[in-house]
Protein backbone atom coordinates (compact mmCIF):
# COMPACT_ATOMS: atom_id res chain seq x y z
CA UNK A 1 0.00 0.00 0.00
CA UNK A 2 3.07 1.97 0.84
CA UNK A 3 4.27 1.93 -3.10
CA UNK A 4 0.39 3.08 -4.42
CA UNK A 5 0.54 6.30 -1.63
CA UNK A 6 3.48 7.09 -3.10
CA UNK A 7 2.18 7.13 -6.60
CA UNK A 8 -0.93 8.93 -5.82
CA UNK A 9 1.61 11.11 -3.84
CA UNK A 10 3.88 11.75 -7.09
CA UNK A 11 0.75 12.08 -9.36
CA UNK A 12 -0.42 14.77 -6.86
CA UNK A 13 -3.69 13.95 -6.88
CA UNK A 14 -6.42 16.01 -4.65
CA UNK A 15 -9.74 13.65 -4.71
CA UNK A 16 -10.60 9.96 -5.44
CA UNK A 17 -13.35 9.24 -7.01
CA UNK A 18 -14.28 4.92 -5.54
CA UNK A 19 -16.19 3.74 -8.50
CA UNK A 20 -18.83 0.75 -8.21
CA UNK A 21 -21.95 -0.37 -10.41
CA UNK A 22 -25.26 -1.07 -9.70
CA UNK A 23 -26.88 -4.71 -10.66
CA UNK A 24 -27.63 -2.95 -13.95
CA UNK A 25 -24.38 -2.16 -14.78
CA UNK A 26 -25.13 1.79 -14.05
CA UNK A 27 -22.06 3.47 -12.59
CA UNK A 28 -21.79 5.00 -8.96
CA UNK A 29 -19.33 6.74 -7.15
CA UNK A 30 -18.50 8.58 -4.14
CA UNK A 31 -15.64 11.37 -3.72
CA UNK A 32 -13.19 11.59 -1.23
CA UNK A 33 -10.14 13.86 -0.18
CA UNK A 34 -7.26 12.13 -0.96
CA UNK A 35 -5.79 12.73 2.58
CA UNK A 36 -8.77 9.60 3.78
CA UNK A 37 -7.46 7.16 1.13
CA UNK A 38 -5.21 5.47 3.27
CA UNK A 39 -7.74 4.43 5.72
CA UNK A 40 -10.26 3.58 2.48
CA UNK A 41 -7.37 1.18 0.88
CA UNK A 42 -7.07 -0.22 4.43
CA UNK A 43 -10.61 0.10 6.08
CA UNK A 44 -13.03 0.77 3.39
CA UNK A 45 -15.86 3.82 2.44
CA UNK A 46 -19.19 2.96 4.21
CA UNK A 47 -22.06 3.73 2.31
CA UNK A 48 -25.74 3.54 2.36
CA UNK A 49 -26.71 -0.07 0.12
CA UNK A 50 -30.54 0.60 0.49
CA UNK A 51 -30.17 3.52 -1.90
CA UNK A 52 -28.71 1.95 -4.87
CA UNK A 53 -31.18 -0.19 -7.08
CA UNK A 54 -31.08 -4.15 -6.65
CA UNK A 55 -28.74 -3.90 -3.31
CA UNK A 56 -30.11 -3.86 0.20
CA UNK A 57 -33.37 -3.49 1.75
CA UNK A 58 -33.51 -0.55 4.53
CA UNK A 59 -32.28 -2.62 7.54
CA UNK A 60 -29.64 -4.44 5.16
CA UNK A 61 -28.28 -0.98 4.01
CA UNK A 62 -24.56 -0.70 5.65
CA UNK A 63 -21.85 -1.30 3.05
CA UNK A 64 -18.70 -0.45 2.55
CA UNK A 65 -16.03 -0.08 -0.71
CA UNK A 66 -12.72 -1.61 -0.83
CA UNK A 67 -10.37 0.27 -3.71
CA UNK A 68 -9.50 -2.60 -5.98
CA UNK A 69 -5.39 -1.44 -6.16
CA UNK A 70 -4.98 -2.52 -9.86
CA UNK A 71 -7.29 -0.20 -10.89
CA UNK A 72 -5.61 3.38 -10.14
CA UNK A 73 -5.76 5.87 -12.65
CA UNK A 74 -5.74 9.55 -12.67
CA UNK A 75 -8.53 11.30 -14.61
CA UNK A 76 -7.92 13.83 -17.30
CA UNK A 77 -8.77 17.62 -15.89
CA UNK A 78 -8.09 20.81 -16.83
CA UNK A 79 -7.45 22.31 -13.04
CA UNK A 80 -4.74 20.48 -10.99
CA UNK A 81 -6.38 21.83 -7.92
CA UNK A 82 -8.96 19.19 -8.51
CA UNK A 83 -6.91 16.32 -10.25
CA UNK A 84 -8.64 13.37 -9.94
CA UNK A 85 -7.80 9.57 -9.36
CA UNK A 86 -9.88 6.83 -9.16
CA UNK A 87 -10.60 3.02 -8.17
CA UNK A 88 -12.99 0.36 -9.49
CA UNK A 89 -14.20 -1.05 -6.00
CA UNK A 90 -15.26 -4.66 -4.45
CA UNK A 91 -18.56 -4.09 -2.33
CA UNK A 92 -18.70 -5.98 1.28
CA UNK A 93 -21.07 -6.42 4.09
CA UNK A 94 -19.71 -5.63 7.48
CA UNK A 95 -19.49 -8.49 8.66
CA UNK A 96 -16.34 -8.63 5.98
CA UNK A 97 -17.68 -10.51 3.18
CA UNK A 98 -18.11 -9.63 -0.66
CA UNK A 99 -21.65 -8.88 -1.19
CA UNK A 100 -23.96 -10.97 -3.26
CA UNK A 101 -25.28 -8.81 -5.53
CA UNK A 102 -22.60 -6.84 -6.40
CA UNK A 103 -22.03 -7.47 -10.22
CA UNK A 104 -18.33 -7.42 -10.00
CA UNK A 105 -18.66 -10.05 -7.00
CA UNK A 106 -20.69 -12.41 -9.42
CA UNK A 107 -18.06 -12.01 -12.04
CA UNK A 108 -15.54 -12.81 -10.02
CA UNK A 109 -16.94 -16.03 -8.08
CA UNK A 110 -17.48 -17.42 -11.38
CA UNK A 111 -13.93 -16.57 -12.98
CA UNK A 112 -12.76 -18.20 -9.30
CA UNK A 113 -15.10 -21.20 -10.65
CA UNK A 114 -13.12 -21.77 -14.13
CA UNK A 115 -9.74 -21.40 -12.38
CA UNK A 116 -10.43 -24.03 -9.95
CA UNK A 117 -10.98 -26.01 -12.98
CA UNK A 118 -7.82 -24.77 -14.45
CA UNK A 119 -8.83 -22.01 -17.00
CA UNK A 120 -8.25 -18.44 -17.29
CA UNK A 121 -11.38 -16.84 -18.70
CA UNK A 122 -10.55 -13.65 -21.56
CA UNK A 123 -12.97 -11.38 -23.15
CA UNK A 124 -12.86 -8.41 -25.79
CA UNK A 125 -15.98 -6.45 -26.68
CA UNK A 126 -16.52 -4.25 -29.47
CA UNK A 127 -18.58 -0.99 -28.20
CA UNK A 128 -20.52 0.34 -30.21
CA UNK A 129 -22.47 3.75 -29.91
CA UNK A 130 -23.47 6.96 -31.63
CA UNK A 131 -23.20 10.70 -31.20
CA UNK A 132 -25.95 12.87 -31.29
CA UNK A 133 -26.66 16.64 -30.65
CA UNK A 134 -29.37 18.46 -29.61
CA UNK A 135 -31.40 21.07 -31.91
CA UNK A 136 -32.73 24.46 -30.92
CA UNK A 137 -35.74 22.81 -30.51
CA UNK A 138 -34.15 20.37 -27.68
CA UNK A 139 -34.84 17.09 -30.46
CA UNK A 140 -31.72 15.08 -30.73
CA UNK A 141 -30.08 14.33 -34.26
CA UNK A 142 -27.12 13.08 -35.56
CA UNK A 143 -24.84 15.69 -36.69
CA UNK A 144 -24.51 17.37 -39.63
CA UNK A 145 -21.05 17.29 -40.07
CA UNK A 146 -21.24 13.46 -40.08
CA UNK A 147 -22.04 11.59 -43.66
CA UNK A 148 -20.04 8.61 -43.63
CA UNK A 149 -20.80 5.16 -43.03
CA UNK A 150 -18.34 1.74 -42.51
CA UNK A 151 -14.67 2.62 -41.87
CA UNK A 152 -15.39 6.07 -43.66
CA UNK A 153 -12.89 8.92 -43.55
CA UNK A 154 -13.89 12.29 -43.64
CA UNK A 155 -12.37 15.37 -43.48
CA UNK A 156 -15.42 17.17 -41.81
CA UNK A 157 -16.01 14.48 -39.50
CA UNK A 158 -15.07 15.65 -35.78
CA UNK A 159 -16.09 11.95 -34.83
CA UNK A 160 -12.48 11.25 -35.82
CA UNK A 161 -10.97 13.51 -33.53
CA UNK A 162 -13.24 12.25 -30.88
CA UNK A 163 -11.98 9.05 -31.50
CA UNK A 164 -8.65 9.81 -31.45
CA UNK A 165 -9.09 11.58 -27.75
CA UNK A 166 -10.57 8.75 -26.39
CA UNK A 167 -8.16 6.43 -27.40
CA UNK A 168 -5.13 9.07 -25.81
CA UNK A 169 -7.78 9.04 -22.62
CA UNK A 170 -7.62 5.25 -22.35
CA UNK A 171 -4.00 5.23 -22.34
CA UNK A 172 -3.73 7.26 -19.61
CA UNK A 173 -5.82 4.62 -17.46
CA UNK A 174 -3.40 2.05 -18.97
CA UNK A 175 -6.06 0.65 -21.42
CA UNK A 176 -4.65 -0.25 -24.79
CA UNK A 177 -6.79 0.72 -27.75
CA UNK A 178 -6.23 -1.15 -30.72
CA UNK A 179 -8.72 0.19 -32.96
CA UNK A 180 -11.47 2.79 -33.49
CA UNK A 181 -13.46 3.93 -36.65
CA UNK A 182 -16.39 4.80 -38.18
CA UNK A 183 -19.59 2.67 -38.22
CA UNK A 184 -22.30 1.61 -40.58
CA UNK A 185 -25.01 4.18 -39.66
CA UNK A 186 -24.58 7.88 -39.48
CA UNK A 187 -23.10 9.32 -36.05
CA UNK A 188 -22.43 5.74 -35.06
CA UNK A 189 -18.27 4.88 -33.67
CA UNK A 190 -16.93 1.95 -32.71
CA UNK A 191 -13.60 1.99 -30.06
CA UNK A 192 -11.96 -1.17 -29.43
CA UNK A 193 -9.54 -2.33 -27.02
CA UNK A 194 -7.05 -5.58 -25.80
CA UNK A 195 -8.11 -8.76 -25.02
CA UNK A 196 -7.57 -9.03 -21.85
CA UNK A 197 -8.97 -10.93 -18.33
CA UNK A 198 -12.41 -10.67 -18.27
CA UNK A 199 -12.64 -8.85 -15.20
CA UNK A 200 -10.20 -6.24 -16.34
CA UNK A 201 -11.77 -5.80 -19.04
CA UNK A 202 -15.28 -5.80 -17.70
CA UNK A 203 -14.07 -2.70 -15.84
CA UNK A 204 -12.48 -1.26 -18.97
CA UNK A 205 -16.26 -1.01 -20.41
CA UNK A 206 -17.37 0.96 -17.79
CA UNK A 207 -14.83 3.49 -17.74
CA UNK A 208 -14.81 3.46 -21.80
CA UNK A 209 -18.14 4.56 -21.80
CA UNK A 210 -17.51 7.03 -19.09
CA UNK A 211 -14.77 9.02 -20.92
CA UNK A 212 -17.15 8.89 -24.86
CA UNK A 213 -19.86 10.36 -22.92
CA UNK A 214 -17.35 12.60 -21.03
CA UNK A 215 -15.31 13.38 -24.13
CA UNK A 216 -18.63 13.37 -26.29
CA UNK A 217 -19.87 16.17 -23.74
CA UNK A 218 -17.18 18.62 -24.60
CA UNK A 219 -17.46 18.86 -28.09
CA UNK A 220 -21.32 19.75 -27.20
CA UNK A 221 -22.71 16.10 -27.92
CA UNK A 222 -24.26 13.59 -26.68
CA UNK A 223 -22.65 9.98 -26.36
CA UNK A 224 -25.21 6.94 -26.61
CA UNK A 225 -24.54 3.33 -25.38
CA UNK A 226 -28.82 2.96 -26.54
CA UNK A 227 -28.93 -0.29 -28.73
CA UNK A 228 -31.57 1.22 -31.42
CA UNK A 229 -31.99 4.77 -30.98
CA UNK A 230 -32.90 5.48 -34.43
CA UNK A 231 -35.74 3.45 -36.63
CA UNK A 232 -34.20 2.15 -39.43
CA UNK A 233 -30.73 2.73 -39.18
CA UNK A 234 -28.13 -0.02 -37.70
CA UNK A 235 -28.34 -0.44 -34.08
CA UNK A 236 -25.45 -0.57 -31.55
CA UNK A 237 -24.11 -3.96 -30.59
CA UNK A 238 -21.30 -5.25 -27.80
CA UNK A 239 -20.11 -8.50 -29.66
CA UNK A 240 -18.06 -9.93 -27.48
CA UNK A 241 -14.73 -12.30 -28.33
CA UNK A 242 -14.52 -15.36 -25.80
CA UNK A 243 -11.30 -18.03 -25.37
CA UNK A 244 -10.65 -19.89 -22.68
CA UNK A 245 -6.39 -20.54 -21.56
CA UNK A 246 -5.25 -22.33 -19.05
CA UNK A 247 -3.93 -21.35 -15.77
CA UNK A 248 -0.23 -21.63 -17.18
CA UNK A 249 -1.51 -19.45 -19.94
CA UNK A 250 -1.78 -22.23 -22.72
CA UNK A 251 -4.90 -21.43 -25.60
CA UNK A 252 -6.73 -24.29 -24.73
CA UNK A 253 -9.66 -23.38 -27.40
CA UNK A 254 -7.50 -23.94 -30.49
CA UNK A 255 -7.59 -27.23 -31.97
CA UNK A 256 -4.46 -28.17 -34.58
CA UNK A 257 -7.03 -30.79 -36.42
CA UNK A 258 -10.16 -28.76 -36.77
CA UNK A 259 -11.19 -26.86 -40.21
CA UNK A 260 -11.73 -23.54 -37.69
CA UNK A 261 -9.23 -24.72 -35.20
CA UNK A 262 -11.48 -25.51 -32.05
CA UNK A 263 -11.00 -27.71 -29.89
CA UNK A 264 -13.01 -30.59 -28.42
CA UNK A 265 -13.26 -28.43 -25.11
CA UNK A 266 -13.99 -24.82 -27.57
CA UNK A 267 -16.95 -26.68 -29.12
CA UNK A 268 -18.26 -27.43 -25.66
CA UNK A 269 -17.64 -23.79 -24.49
CA UNK A 270 -19.73 -22.48 -27.66
CA UNK A 271 -21.87 -25.28 -27.11
CA UNK A 272 -22.84 -24.28 -23.53
CA UNK A 273 -23.64 -21.01 -24.98
CA UNK A 274 -26.14 -21.88 -27.64
CA UNK A 275 -27.84 -23.82 -25.49
CA UNK A 276 -28.04 -21.34 -22.94
CA UNK A 277 -28.80 -18.14 -24.58
CA UNK A 278 -32.56 -17.45 -24.13
CA UNK A 279 -32.61 -17.67 -20.61
CA UNK A 280 -29.05 -15.41 -20.35
CA UNK A 281 -30.52 -12.53 -22.97
CA UNK A 282 -32.45 -10.20 -20.27
CA UNK A 283 -28.84 -9.76 -19.29
CA UNK A 284 -27.11 -9.83 -22.87
CA UNK A 285 -30.07 -7.82 -24.17
CA UNK A 286 -31.33 -6.01 -20.93
CA UNK A 287 -33.66 -3.15 -21.91
CA UNK A 288 -37.01 -3.14 -23.91
CA UNK A 289 -34.97 -1.01 -26.40
CA UNK A 290 -32.25 -3.52 -27.06
CA UNK A 291 -35.19 -6.06 -28.87
CA UNK A 292 -35.64 -2.98 -31.42
CA UNK A 293 -32.58 -4.14 -32.23
CA UNK A 294 -32.84 -7.80 -32.65
CA UNK A 295 -34.96 -8.12 -36.05
CA UNK A 296 -34.15 -10.07 -38.46
CA UNK A 297 -32.87 -7.85 -41.78
CA UNK A 298 -30.30 -6.21 -40.28
CA UNK A 299 -26.52 -7.52 -38.85
CA UNK A 300 -27.74 -8.38 -35.43
CA UNK A 301 -28.32 -11.65 -34.79
CA UNK A 302 -31.48 -13.63 -33.76
CA UNK A 303 -30.52 -16.98 -34.97
CA UNK A 304 -29.24 -19.44 -32.33
CA UNK A 305 -26.43 -21.13 -34.57
CA UNK A 306 -23.16 -21.01 -35.46
CA UNK A 307 -20.64 -20.52 -38.17
CA UNK A 308 -17.22 -19.04 -39.51
CA UNK A 309 -18.19 -16.54 -42.50
CA UNK A 310 -21.89 -16.39 -41.54
CA UNK A 311 -22.46 -13.11 -40.14
CA UNK A 312 -26.13 -13.99 -39.09
CA UNK A 313 -25.21 -16.50 -37.01
CA UNK A 314 -25.28 -15.76 -33.21
CA UNK A 315 -21.75 -17.17 -32.75
CA UNK A 316 -19.23 -16.57 -35.43
CA UNK A 317 -15.70 -18.06 -35.49
CA UNK A 318 -13.26 -15.72 -36.53
CA UNK A 319 -10.85 -16.52 -38.92
CA UNK A 320 -7.64 -17.72 -36.49
CA UNK A 321 -4.44 -15.93 -37.56
CA UNK A 322 -1.84 -17.87 -39.04
CA UNK A 323 1.07 -19.22 -36.15
CA UNK A 324 -1.39 -17.38 -33.65
CA UNK A 325 -2.79 -20.52 -31.67
CA UNK A 326 -4.09 -17.41 -28.91
CA UNK A 327 -6.52 -16.29 -31.58
CA UNK A 328 -8.57 -18.46 -31.65
CA UNK A 329 -11.75 -17.49 -30.19
CA UNK A 330 -15.62 -16.90 -30.43
CA UNK A 331 -17.77 -14.23 -31.02
CA UNK A 332 -20.63 -13.57 -29.22
CA UNK A 333 -22.74 -11.21 -31.40
CA UNK A 334 -26.31 -10.64 -29.93
CA UNK A 335 -25.08 -8.31 -26.51
CA UNK A 336 -25.50 -4.77 -26.58
CA UNK A 337 -23.87 -2.00 -24.66
CA UNK A 338 -26.56 -1.25 -22.37
CA UNK A 339 -25.87 -4.32 -20.27
CA UNK A 340 -23.63 -4.66 -17.42
CA UNK A 341 -20.37 -5.58 -18.66
CA UNK A 342 -19.27 -7.69 -15.38
CA UNK A 343 -22.86 -9.78 -15.83
CA UNK A 344 -22.81 -9.92 -19.14
CA UNK A 345 -19.08 -11.96 -19.25
CA UNK A 346 -20.67 -14.22 -15.68
CA UNK A 347 -23.45 -15.37 -17.73
CA UNK A 348 -21.31 -16.46 -20.59
CA UNK A 349 -18.33 -17.75 -18.95
CA UNK A 350 -21.40 -19.85 -16.73
CA UNK A 351 -23.26 -21.09 -19.87
CA UNK A 352 -19.46 -22.29 -21.32
CA UNK A 353 -18.54 -23.66 -18.38
CA UNK A 354 -21.61 -25.99 -18.39
CA UNK A 355 -20.41 -26.66 -21.61
CA UNK A 356 -17.82 -28.54 -20.80
CA UNK A 357 -19.29 -29.58 -17.52
CA UNK A 358 -21.68 -31.70 -19.11
CA UNK A 359 -19.91 -31.95 -22.39
CA UNK A 360 -22.66 -30.41 -24.35
CA UNK A 361 -22.59 -31.53 -28.20
CA UNK A 362 -21.86 -28.62 -31.03
CA UNK A 363 -24.75 -29.09 -33.43
CA UNK A 364 -23.18 -28.45 -37.07
CA UNK A 365 -22.25 -25.29 -38.39
CA UNK A 366 -24.08 -22.92 -40.83
CA UNK A 367 -22.78 -21.96 -43.24
CA UNK A 368 -25.35 -19.86 -45.30
CA UNK A 369 -27.21 -16.85 -44.44
CA UNK A 370 -30.22 -17.57 -42.53
CA UNK A 371 -31.91 -14.43 -43.15
CA UNK A 372 -34.02 -15.80 -45.67
CA UNK A 373 -35.34 -19.07 -44.15
CA UNK A 374 -38.64 -19.16 -43.16
CA UNK A 375 -39.56 -20.15 -39.17
CA UNK A 376 -40.71 -23.15 -40.72
CA UNK A 377 -37.38 -23.72 -42.68
CA UNK A 378 -35.76 -22.81 -39.46
CA UNK A 379 -37.28 -25.34 -37.43
CA UNK A 380 -36.12 -27.97 -39.72
CA UNK A 381 -32.86 -27.48 -39.14
CA UNK A 382 -33.03 -27.20 -35.37
CA UNK A 383 -32.58 -23.09 -35.07
CA UNK A 384 -34.78 -21.99 -32.50
CA UNK A 385 -34.73 -17.83 -32.12
CA UNK A 386 -33.79 -15.40 -29.86
CA UNK A 387 -36.55 -13.65 -27.36
CA UNK A 388 -38.58 -11.35 -29.26
CA UNK A 389 -39.24 -9.12 -26.03
CA UNK A 390 -37.99 -8.29 -23.15
CA UNK A 391 -40.93 -9.28 -21.19
CA UNK A 392 -40.31 -12.88 -22.50
CA UNK A 393 -36.39 -12.86 -21.81
CA UNK A 394 -37.01 -12.00 -18.64
CA UNK A 395 -40.02 -15.39 -18.05
CA UNK A 396 -36.60 -17.32 -19.76
CA UNK A 397 -34.27 -15.91 -17.45
CA UNK A 398 -36.33 -16.35 -14.25
CA UNK A 399 -37.05 -19.80 -15.42
CA UNK A 400 -33.91 -20.45 -15.36
CA UNK A 401 -31.46 -23.05 -12.79
CA UNK A 402 -28.44 -21.89 -14.33
CA UNK A 403 -28.78 -18.33 -13.25
CA UNK A 404 -29.93 -18.84 -10.34
CA UNK A 405 -27.14 -20.90 -9.82
CA UNK A 406 -25.14 -18.12 -10.94
CA UNK A 407 -26.74 -15.27 -9.69
CA UNK A 408 -28.15 -16.54 -6.50
CA UNK A 409 -32.19 -16.44 -6.04
CA UNK A 410 -32.00 -13.14 -4.37
CA UNK A 411 -30.36 -11.01 -7.27
CA UNK A 412 -32.41 -13.43 -9.98
CA UNK A 413 -35.27 -12.02 -8.70
CA UNK A 414 -34.18 -8.54 -7.90
CA UNK A 415 -33.20 -8.60 -11.51
CA UNK A 416 -35.99 -10.17 -12.86
CA UNK A 417 -38.55 -7.93 -11.01
CA UNK A 418 -37.27 -4.70 -12.01
CA UNK A 419 -37.02 -6.40 -15.60
CA UNK A 420 -40.55 -7.06 -15.39
CA UNK A 421 -41.91 -3.77 -14.47
CA UNK A 422 -39.39 -2.21 -16.78
CA UNK A 423 -41.17 -4.26 -19.91
CA UNK A 424 -45.02 -3.53 -18.54
CA UNK A 425 -44.35 0.31 -17.73
CA UNK A 426 -43.31 0.26 -21.70
CA UNK A 427 -46.24 -1.69 -22.79
CA UNK A 428 -48.78 0.69 -21.05
CA UNK A 429 -47.24 3.87 -22.38
CA UNK A 430 -48.27 5.84 -25.50
CA UNK A 431 -45.61 6.54 -27.77
CA UNK A 432 -45.66 9.21 -30.75
CA UNK A 433 -45.79 5.93 -33.04
CA UNK A 434 -49.52 5.26 -31.76
CA UNK A 435 -50.28 8.89 -31.53
CA UNK A 436 -49.73 9.66 -35.23
CA UNK A 437 -50.92 6.57 -36.35
CA UNK A 438 -54.70 6.59 -34.83
CA UNK A 439 -55.53 9.98 -33.34
CA UNK A 440 -57.93 10.90 -35.33
CA UNK A 441 -58.58 7.49 -37.28
CA UNK A 442 -60.60 5.82 -34.04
Amino acid sequence: MEELLKRVHDDEVMFVELEFTDIFGVLKSIEIPVSVLDGALEKGIWFDGSSIRGFARIMESDMYLMPDPATYAVLPVDDDRKKTARFMCDVYTPDGTLFEGDPRAVLKRIMHEANVMGYEFFTGPEVEFYLFHRDEHGRVRTPEFDTGSYFDSSAKDIGSDIRKEIMVALKAFGIDSERAHHEVGVGQHEVGFRYSNALSTADNVVILKKIIKSIAHRYGLIASFMPKPLFGRAGSGMHTHVSLFSTDGKPVFFGADDPHRLSPLAKQFIAGILTHIREMCAVTNPTVNSYKRLVSGYEAPVYICWGSKNRSSLVRIPQATKGRESSVRAELRCPDPSASPYLLFATILKAGLEGIKQQYVLPPEIEDSVYTLSEGELLAQGIELLPRSLEEAVHLFRESELMRDLLGADLQRKYADAKALEAQEYNIAVTDWEVDRYIDKC
